[in-house]
């Protein structure tokens, strides 16, 4: 008979302990096979190892809990880029704190879908009361702030894009106008909803100029969604967000600020002051897995007043009857666009308890202090150049003699060897290195150390 131990029920931390002992010694094991940030070999070599440890992906008899889990387990730890590794430094990919995934692991044996109050009772209120809390950061001399948990900044940015169409229907269509330097999704959201192709403002300074906007406004006749951006994803740049706020006003448009890297900053009360201007906003999106140490996902989208949130509103009688509704069970369809919906609140709000914000603030503050201490590193060598000094915690920087095709085969020689994880990103119209500093961990040795990676043969 198939094994049935379940994760949830009053036996089953007990089925889970002998289980997540195997899990954490796979884990350790596998990141100790790696031995470094990255796997070597490139995706021909993970792949073959991928298909040969794996076998048949669906046997006709199985292997058995810990077989499978231990195989697996390390097989993914072995094979994988990771992000607690200081030489993987490439993406807005943070590593995760290991009390946010802990509590993911209860959120996951608990398994409450937040699309109705009799499968999350408490979940449901636990996410009611920190988002209210978090869009209090955003928004903090507003009466009734709120925000809805996605799974990151291209779902926020979509969902931000769909409430400024309703809030315009019956009305002219809304153009959305954006930076050269916004995120992808945000076209890609637009093209979704139906709504105009987006007018693009370039940014040749890596922001958005206030001006370049007001002009662009100039020639719009009807509603207008200013998107501003908050921590790029190239080189971390924030948009002059007074300046834009005040653009937008004067034109009678709104402002979506994309914060999804830079949003929390403001945990931070030595670097808050960066995001002056972001209370001008209908809308703000912001990433807990960039600089809040979460496991993927834990994305959220705020706005100044919940009231905003209604017309996500939605009904279906197996769970949100109305007569359940009148009775006084909440009505949680409208928190999102999905249906099923992990309590992904549940991580965020531990590391809230546990943290606080200055415990945050202090993190937020290291690895920005890092950034910049790795921009004098490469500002000193004679054989490298910086782009510019971090606006959060992401450096461009590139071995001054290379050609942009060196670069980035340097990247990918440095990712094939699996020495180091790297990005890449074009600004003034060169190639670039790019490190994104999100490890806390992160020491002086290990910025030498990328430094003499990128420096040999250079």
């Amino acid at each position: 008979m198939p094994m049935t131990g379940l994760a949830g029920g009053r036996q089953g931390a007990e089925a889970l302990r002998p289980l997540a002992d195997t899990v954490l010694g796979a884990l350790a094991e596998g990141a100790r096979a790696r031995g470094g940030p990255v796997p070597a070999g490139g995706p021909a070599a993970v792949a073959a190892t991928v298909r040969d440890r794996l076998g048949e992906a669906l046997p006709l008899a199985g292997t058995g809990e810990h077989e499978a889990l231990y195989t697996l387990v390390h097989l993914l730890a072995e094979g994988a880029a990771d992000p607690a590794e200081p030489l993987c430094a490439a993406h807005l990919h943070g590593p995760p704190l290991a009390l946010a995934a802990a509590a993911d692991l209860a959120a996951s044996a608990l398994n409450p879908s937040l699309d109705s109050w009799d499968q999350a009772p408490a979940a449901s209120a636990l996410e009611s009361e920190v988002t209210a809390a978090l869009a209090a950061l955003v928004f903090p001399d507003l009466p009734m702030p709120d925000a809805l948990v996605t799974t990151g900044g291209t779902e926020s940015n979509q969902l931000a894009l769909l409430l400024a169409r309703e809030r315009a229907a019956g009305g002219p269509r809304v153009q959305v106008v954006c930076g050269a330097n916004a995120h992808h999704s945000v076209s890609r959201a637009a093209w979704l909803l139906g709504l105009p192709r987006p007018v693009v403002v370039d940014t040749p300074a890596g922001v958005l100029d206030p001006v370049a906007v007001d002009r662009a406004l100039d020639q719009l006749p009807g509603r207008a969604l200013v998107v501003a951006t908050a921590g790029t994803t190239g080189t971390g740049a924030i948009d002059p967000l007074p300046g834009i706020a005040k653009a937008t006003a004067r034109h009678g448009a709104e402002l979506h600020v994309d914060a999804a890297y830079g949003g929390p900053l403001l945990f931070s009360r030595r670097a808050a002051g960066l995001l002056e201007g972001l209370q001008s906003a209908v809308s703000v999106t912001l990433d807990l897995h960039k600089l809040g140490w979460q496991p993927v996902a834990a994305g959220l989208l705020a706005v100044p007043d919940g009231a905003a949130l209604r017309p996500l509103g939605h009904q279906a009688d197996y769970l949100n009857a109305a007569d359940d509704t009148d009775a006084g069970l909440p009505d949680l369809l409208g928190r999102s666009l999905r249906t099923t919906r992990r309590p992904d609140i549940l991580k965020i709000a531990v590391t809230l308890r546990a943290l606080g914000r200055e415990g945050l603030g202090t993190l937020v503050d290291a690895v920005r202090d890092l950034a910049r201490e790795f921009a004098a590193r490469i500002d000193r060598h004679p054989d490298l150049t910086l782009y510019s000094p971090p606006a959060i915690s992401t450096v461009l920087f590139r071995p001054t003699r290379f050609r942009d095709e060196e670069v980035a085969a340097l990247r990918r020689r440095l990712l094939y060897e699996g020495r180091a994880v790297l990005g890449r990103a074009e600004a003034g119209g060169r190639l670039w290195l790019k490190a994104t500093l999100l490890n806390p961990d992160t020491r002086p040795e290990h910025l030498d150390a990328l430094v003499k990676l990128t420096t040999e043969g250079s």
